[in-house]
């Protein structure tokens, strides 16, 4: 069979079955959520474009639509004077709907949901979602029953001393949210509606008829977007005269969803996993998007005072919503990761020189966007382990948070080798590489550099060489070495780190239960029985994979045996890939995901647990790890996953610039195919043990190739199909 009959035995194209798999997983809502404004995460319906967020509350008699913009914070640093704020809340009041049924159907595919409400005669259908490529709300409204009386009204958020107005300009109601004195960088947010298929009386009610919808379009726009962002908000909605104008954005919207979904896919056959799989990734693109400012740590922000400041909490809850959208192929979502971290670099440099007194960067606990320091100047006490506080920097003793920057970076680094985002990096790890290389102690008995009076966890003590800061040092200068040889600059700097690299301490070990397993620190914490750091040097760090040395790896899986901390509401983000990593029974890795997946809400958020969108990407990069790993720059696939489990993926992106896709069916591997974009060698894992492999380029044999491991040259934009020789 040539490579073309093979891939001719596929028979849907991407585009379908993206579509197939994905609208195969319907979220509903049977019960009205618990949406009033807290300072936690929701658990309701949730809407957004990765600038505009929507979260959906209520009971059927009164649905709240609680509206939040990415870049709507208070910008002022210190301690609790900088946050994400929300804007406001859209209500939607029938009062004939008391005590109504309620259903609320989220279609991921779409992004669109839909809501069906019914009491006696009178019943009310609602479709709502928010535009992809527009920063537009638009909810249609019909009844099914009677007529039945509706009233909408706008509330705006006036607290944390914010300068709110509201008013109406003929058939539009216009509202604003601002922050322009007492803060470091003004900001504000204006929004504007209008009723089209109704004349809503002074109160904004108005009386929805069977057959006659009623559609609600809402805008808003942002000082960061605009000087005139009032009346951009207003224009935005002048433009939309009848309901029949909004078919093209319609169509817009759902175009650029079914992108997303065709970007990568995976199909493995377990509806729960696969749900939470395509429901996190939903979340992300429906927060993530705006490259200057981040979804903060809850998503969307339901509260003038939301826990931990409602900020980019730098020492891991910030980057783990991030962990897996590089892999994922999801660039766009992933970009908005980098931007306060380097936003912040100056005043890190200069914390760097004031508490340490050397060159580099060091990050405390809490930012914001634009360069804001959300917990400067904490008033704590110094009776603990610890300094918690040092020169006004809440660092709660570690050192590591600006490194913890790195390794998404890193990941999408290697992915892509786009030199523009190497070049955007490079300064932000310069300075972090610069302070671990003064930082370090040289230990001249053991020749070695040590890691000193770094916590590991918050406030745990003045520890030596724990195993995430020895890791996220190697990862810090790996990268800065590879970044600077491969740009060209600072290449005089590479030989002094690539001298650490080698002399750098290893990880300590102990015995627990009879196994070896790892020491959190070689002096000072030794285990913790919550959180995960004794394994983040495994992952996110990712410096344990299948290609370190045999007794490493076994004490890697002696230590995720021992520590079973599947379910860590502090670490189940890096737990499950840490074990995916080390090459654990994927059974057992998939039986606790099935568990991870049924104990989440129906919006994807993780019950019970606080910390916001975080868990995200648990599902997502662990399946993906599971299906096509490449760490060390070896594409290896199905490795750690059943070979009595048929499953396939499409375009997860790999180490070196490649988008694989493959199958695996009756335990053997169907096909693979490499999409190269930067035209590098690359490197495959044989996935047919003992035969050779057939290499087809353009529909033609070009060579085989034999071995455990076999490397091929390729150019750009080249697609190569891998099929073993003479059996595809």
């Amino acid at each position: 069979m040539s490579g073309k009959d093979a891939l001719d035995t596929l028979a849907e194209s991407p585009a379908e079955q993206s579509k197939r798999i994905v609208s195969s997983h319907q979220m509903v809502f049977s019960a009205p959520p618990n949406n009033t404004p807290s300072n936690t995460a929701v658990d309701g319906p949730l809407l957004g474009n990765g600038d505009l967020t929507v979260a959906m509350g209520g009971v059927p008699k009164q649905q709240h639509l609680l509206l939040c913009k990415n870049d709507l914070w208070r910008l002022q640093h210190g301690n609790g004077n900088a946050s994400p704020l929300p804007f406001g809340h859209l209500t939607i009041s029938i009062a004939d709907l008391e005590g109504a049924s309620y259903t609320i159907t989220q279609d991921l595919y779409s992004a669109t949901t839909t809501g069906s409400f019914q009491r006696k005669e009178a019943a009310v259908g609602m479709t709502c979602y928010v535009a992809a490529t527009a920063n537009l709300l638009v909810v249609e409204l019909v009844a099914t029953g009677r007529p039945a009386k509706v009233s909408v009204a706008l509330q705006v958020a006036e607290g944390r001393g914010a300068e709110a107005t509201a008013g109406r300009v003929g058939d539009i109601f216009r509202a604003s949210r601002a922050f322009t004195e007492g803060v470091d960088i003004p900001s504000g947010a204006a929004v504007a509606f209008k009723t089209l298929g109704a004349e809503p009386s002074e109160d904004g009610s108005f009386l929805l008829t069977p057959g006659k919808p009623v559609t609600l379009v809402l805008a808003i726009q942002s000082m960061f977007q605009s000087d005139r962002y009032v009346d951009e908000a207003v224009s935005a909605v002048s433009e939309v005269a009848v309901a029949a104008d909004l078919a093209n954005l319609r169509q817009a919207h759902e175009a650029w969803w079914a992108a997303y979904w065709e970007r990568s896919y995976v199909d493995i056959g377990d509806p729960v996993i696969e749900k939470q799989y395509y429901l996190s990734l939903y979340g992300l693109g429906s927060c993530s998007r705006d490259p200057d400012f981040p979804p903060a740590i809850f998503g969307w922000t339901t509260s003038d005072n939301p826990a931990w400041n409602g900020d980019y909490h730098l020492n891991y809850n910030h980057q783990a919503p991030f962990y897996g959208l590089a892999r994922a192929n999801r660039l766009e979502q992933a970009d908005p990761h980098d931007a306060p971290l380097l936003d912040f670099l100056e005043r890190g440099r200069r914390h760097c020189r004031t508490i340490f007194g050397f060159d580099g960067a060091v990050y405390p606990v809490g930012i914001g966007p634009r360069g804001i320091e959300t917990t400067y100047g904490l008033d704590l006490p110094d009776d603990g382990p610890v300094k918690l506080v040092e020169q006004g920097c809440f660092l709660l003793g570690q050192r590591t948070n600006a490194a913890y920057g790195i390794v998404n970076m890193a990941t999408r680094w290697y992915a892509t080798c786009d030199r523009t985002y190497g070049a955007r990096i490079l300064p932000f790890v310069r300075q972090v590489a610069t302070f671990w290389e003064n930082y370090l102690t040289w230990d001249e008995p053991g020749q070695r550099y040590v890691v000193q009076n770094d916590a590991c966890h918050e406030n745990s003590g003045p520890d030596t060489n724990s195993c995430l800061s020895l890791a996220l040092v190697r990862t810090t200068l790996e990268l800065a070495i590879d970044l600077c040889r491969t740009l060209d600059r600072d290449c005089d700097r590479c030989e002094q780190w690539d001298h650490i690299l080698h002399r750098l301490s290893g990880y300590s070990t102990q015995q627990r239960e009879g196994k070896m397993v790892f020491r959190y620190c070689e002096r000072g914490t030794a285990w913790r029985d919550s959180n995960t750091i004794g394994i983040q040097h495994i992952y996110p760090a990712g410096q344990v994979h299948l290609d370190s040395d045999p007794d490493l790896l076994e004490i890697a899986r002696n230590t995720i045996e021992v520590m079973a901390r599947w379910h860590d509401n502090n670490g189940a983000n890096s737990f499950f890939p840490a074990a995916v990593r080390a090459g654990y029974d994927p059974e057992t890795v998939l039986r606790e995901l099935r568990k991870y997946a049924e104990d989440t809400w129906p919006n994807g958020f993780r019950a019970g647990n606080a910390h916001g969108i975080e868990n995200f990407s648990t599902v997502p990069n662990t399946i993906n790890e599971m299906l096509c790993m490449d760490h060390g720059g070896v594409l290896r696939l199905f490795r750690v996953w059943p070979k009595d489990r048929d499953a396939s993926f499409r375009n997860i992106r790999c180490r070196g610039a490649f988008l694989a896709s493959g199958e695996l069916k009756n335990r053997v591997v169907r096909h693979v195919t490499i999409l190269s974009e930067k035209g590098r060698p690359c490197t495959v894992e044989n996935p047919w043990p003992g035969h050779d492999v057939s290499i087809f380029r353009n529909g033609s044999e070009a060579g085989r190739r034999s071995g455990a491991r076999f490397t091929f040259e390729t150019e750009p934009g080249e697609s190569i199909h891998l099929i073993p020789a003479g059996n595809a």
